[in-house]
């Protein structure tokens, strides 16, 4: 493929084991701009794309007369090149079939070379030497009880294709145009309606703003809110992701205590700009803010010009006990904004979240979603609009609620039988993990049974309780089948065992 640019893509054939030809383009160019001795460089360019992978095994290259034509250089030039290839066992050549990448460089290629920066080249800001990646989800468990991952064996693929494909028919991906950065009118109106009638809510489709994921939310709040040096107060112990993010934007997070009512209003720290909470279902020790607290929470608020970020991010799945009113439906000043995502009632995959912001709130948001990203997938929102106006996600919410409830009630008795000598259970009646307070063991120790166990195959999350000597151990039920879960907990038990000393009888 000739380029005006003097580069040029060589276009090749791959050979099947039954040795059929398909033609397609590889991400590879031949450039001779500038350069004087043109086999010699058609012979090394040829030569590192193989070493780097870029070419790989039994792929055809073009035929000499082709890229002869391209470059516009005469064939013996090119000729020469591949000639130089074949003797250095690059290439293999076969009669009437063409030129091909030699299979001996399949186990033998060398690690490419890439250019490396120095410190003096490019100079980071500070903050990112202190988050780390989290490489958590990356090795897989036959006993998964990691916090916050849905059932994927649950999810409704038949559904989803169906309003997948009528999606790629829809007149938005006809035009093929960018859309609103708030998101997709009809996803609008009907999440809307679901948040409206499922969490009391009170937002217009004017309200919500579709995001990729909950953390695109947060980000959007910040990017907003926040100068550098802005104080954001958040929960201690608390999700993580958010308390990296603040910091990466410049704010000052200070962390705020947490106990059986939820954060502790009193304790927040004068000239905060922004509190973000998880009030429905605290992350990780899974209390319930009470009602007397949210008040105060936002009287709080109201008197020192802060914004509540309400992160709302598995309350669908309620097992027990009266549902409290979420912090935005009880805000009566425009100080709340409520974030939620798809995350945990569909797949973390799929990207897809969302926020309602107060009226004073709208405009900016929306220029913080353009300028981060435009808009969320459209095809993706088309789907979830259709998903949940055809009321497919609250069918698929009540049967995996049925499933989660099950689940949450063998792994809470099962608890509670087998672990109380090691462990004290903390109450909660939502969402898709329970928490447990382990007496006598500090982080060290749970960090090194959590290591154990996921050799045995078990997966599990410990934290630190802050300011205690005491940790803690987060077990999801989500992902794990109901039928794994005593086999789950036996081998998990092995693991305490001789690690963490036992609590003395009463």
């Amino acid at each position: 493929m000739k380029r005006y640019d003097g580069t040029f893509t060589i276009v090749q054939g791959c050979r099947s084991i039954a040795k059929e030809r398909r033609t397609r383009i590889v991400a590879f160019h031949v450039s001779l701009v500038g350069r004087s001795d043109l086999s010699g460089e058609i012979y090394r360019q040829i030569r590192q794309a193989i070493l780097d992978g870029r070419l790989r095994p039994g792929e055809r290259l073009s035929s000499t007369r082709e890229l002869a034509a391209a470059l516009t250089v005469a064939r013996s030039t090119v000729t020469v090149a591949y000639e130089s290839l074949l003797a250095e066992g690059f290439v293999t050549s076969h009669t009437g079939a063409g030129t091909f990448v030699s299979h001996q460089f399949e186990a033998k290629r060398p690690a490419s070379k890439t250019r490396r920066s120095t410190a003096r080249a490019i100079r980071v800001r500070g903050v990112w030497e202190t988050i780390p990646v989290r490489a958590f989800f990356l090795r897989a468990a036959h006993f998964d009880f990691r916090a916050g991952i849905p059932d994927a064996s649950l999810f409704p693929h038949r559904a989803w294709r169906r309003v997948v494909a009528r999606a790629l028919r829809s007149r938005e991906m006809a035009a093929g145009v960018y859309e609103n950065p708030a998101g997709n009118w009809d996803l609008r109106a009907a999440i809307a309606r679901h948040i409206g009638i499922s969490r009391s809510v009170s937002a217009s489709p004017d309200d919500v703003i579709v995001t990729n994921g909950a953390q695109q939310a947060l980000d959007i709040v910040a990017r907003v809110l926040l100068e550098p040096g802005d104080i954001v107060a958040v929960e201690k112990p608390g999700y993580l992701p958010p308390k990296y993010l603040f910091k990466a934007l410049g704010a000052r997070v200070i962390g705020v205590p947490v106990d059986s009512e939820g954060l502790v209003v009193e304790a927040l720290p004068s000239g905060a700009r922004a509190i973000y909470v998880t009030p429905s279902h605290q992350f990780p020790l899974g209390v319930a803010m009470s009602l007397s607290r949210r008040r105060a929470l936002l009287a709080w608020a109201e008197r020192n010009n802060a914004v509540v970020i309400e992160d709302d991010y598995d309350s669908e799945f309620r097992f027990g006990g009266r549902p409290l009113e979420p912090l935005q439906t009880l805000d009566t000043t425009g100080r709340v904004v409520y974030v939620g995502t798809f995350s945990k009632t569909l797949l973390p995959a799929l990207r897809l979240g969302f926020m309602v912001v107060p009226p004073a709130l709208r405009e900016v948001a929306c220029k913080a979603k353009f300028v981060a990203d435009w808009h969320t997938a459209t095809i993706a929102q088309n789907a979830l609009a259709q998903f949940i106006g055809e009321g497919s996600f609250a069918r698929h919410i009540r049967r995996v609620s049925r499933i989660y409830s099950e689940r949450h009630q063998l792994l809470t008795a099962s608890i509670k039988r087998n672990f109380g000598d090691y462990l004290d259970l903390v109450p909660s009646s939502t969402g898709l993990h329970i928490t447990a307070c382990a007496r006598g063991a500090s982080a060290d120790h749970l960090d090194a049974i959590a290591s154990r166990a996921l050799d045995l195959g078990v997966a599990i999350q410990s934290f630190p309780l802050e300011g205690e000597p005491q940790a803690g151990i987060m077990l999801g039920y989500g992902a794990i089948e109901t039928a794994r879960i005593a086999e789950g907990l036996r081998r998990l038990r092995r693991c305490f065992d001789g690690r963490v000393p036992r609590r003395e009888a009463a």
